[in-house]
């Protein structure tokens, strides 16, 4: 008598090949469940604010970014205006750098920056050149804010690339970290 329960190899190979397919690998960890857009972008900005406090700690603007790529980061960094001495030495251009040198290509095409802080017009120029396929960022930033509040240049239809904004995530955390910083270099200042 054949048990009814018993199960052929080739049903028990589908049967593991469908249950690894449901985890799924995302920066080192392991999900039993496809992890949501928004679950991914979470956890991603989550490094990007592990960068900006990096920065803050040295006493430059909190703004920290990562580039992702098939879900590992491949680049990362800082503001470092005042250790570099260098105007353009922002988060954005930073970990973009880092992603591109990585990769071997000036082209992230199918990569996300995710970064704290709404990028300004000099790092939304270069999201454009390097062709990221999507940017996450934090807090608005009505003041230079390139991808949406001042102007909106990385979808400006005029030029050749386009690149899918979503912000305000973890909106209130990087926001704070923010103004944390420039308050407290205020009352430093009295």
């Amino acid at each position: 008598m054949v048990c009814p329960f018993a199960l052929s190899a080739p049903l028990v190979f589908f049967l593991s090949i469908a249950y690894h397919k449901k985890s799924k690998e995302i920066n080192g960890e392991m999900f039993t469940e496809e992890p949501t857009i928004e679950e991914i972008d979470q956890r991603f900005l989550g490094l990007a604010l592990r960068e900006a406090e990096i920065a803050g700690e040295k006493g430059e603007v909190p703004i920290g970014a990562v580039v992702v790529l098939e879900n590992k980061v491949i680049g990362r960094g800082h503001n470092q205006n005042k250790t570099l001495q260098d105007p353009t030495a922002h988060a954005e251009m930073i970990a973009i750098t880092a992603a591109c040198n990585r990769i071997g290509s000036r082209y992230l095409e199918d990569a996300t920056l995710y970064v704290t802080v709404e990028p300004c017009a000099m790092c939304a120029g270069a999201l454009v050149l390097a062709r990221l396929r999507r940017l996450v960022y934090g807090a608005d930033d009505p003041k230079a804010g390139a991808c949406g509040s001042l102007l909106n240049l990385v979808q400006e239809p005029r030029l050749n690339h386009q690149v899918q904004v979503t912000g305000g995530v973890r909106e209130a955390e990087c926001a704070g970290l923010i103004s944390d910083f420039f308050e407290k270099i205020r009352r430093e200042q009295k």
